[in-house]
């Protein structure tokens, strides 16, 4: 064992059906992935390389409160499909990445959309509007040996009981397969990573006190409130 000089930190984890906990070790996530949300956002819908951003792995918060985060106005949910990985690689075929996948959850990202206008318009990272404190609220993992891998199904997100996001899995760009390959062709996968498919269109802003529930069908849902 390492001669650590101070304690490591906890490894953060998401409950999985059924039993047990899953421990993160990275989180990437693909921009743009519904046509619809492309042009919500001002973008083309054309299907280009996907393009990947990335949270730290204790962005991520499991319960019914996520705290609302500071230095912004104008903070956005974004309801997506997580993929969990159980195995890894380099270059992997398409054929082939399914068999990675441990399981999936529904997740929120939480934007703060007016600090990655700004990073934006400045052409500067936009690590401090997607990877901030509790900015990956996700639900338990549902193991693929349990619900296979689905690529058809609603995902939806109501706020305070008004529905705000309303898509289906079949209309990403990019599905999952292709995701896991193209993005082991710029990294080196590992179990314990946690992929964020994108968002459907109907993006919007959340206010302290704003209750989020999320569902995707045959694979989970989670619910929280903005604290």
């Amino acid at each position: 064992m390492p001669d650590f000089v101070i304690a490591p930190p906890a490894t953060p984890a998401v409950p999985v059906i059924g039993g047990g906990f899953f421990p993160i070790r990275r989180i990437f996530c693909v921009g743009r992935n519904y046509a619809a949300h492309t042009r919500e956002m001002g973008g083309d819908p054309n299907r280009e390389p996907p393009f990947f951003f990335t949270k730290p792995a204790d962005a991520i918060i499991v319960g019914d409160a996520v705290p609302f985060p500071t230095a912004t106005n104008n903070l956005h949910h974004e309801m997506e499909l997580v993929v969990a990985l159980g195995s890894g690689g380099r270059d992997i075929p398409s054929s082939a990445t399914l068999n990675t996948v441990y399981g999936y959850a529904a997740g929120v990202d939480l934007t703060r959309r007016d600090l990655q206008d700004e990073a934006k318009s400045l052409r500067r990272p936009w690590d401090m509007s997607k990877g901030f404190d509790h900015s990956a609220p996700v639900g338990p993992i549902a193991p693929a040996a349990r619900i296979g891998h689905p690529a058809s199904g609603r995902i939806s997100l109501a706020v305070n009981g008004e529905q705000r996001q309303n898509g289906d899995l079949s209309d990403m760009i990019w599905p999952v397969a292709d995701i896991i390959a193209y993005l082991s062709t710029l990294v080196e996968l590992r179990a314990g990573d946690l992929i964020f498919t994108g968002t459907p269109d109907g993006v919007g802003p959340l206010s302290h006190g704003d209750r989020i529930a999320g569902i995707i069908d045959g694979v989970g849902q989670l619910e929280f409130t903005l604290s």
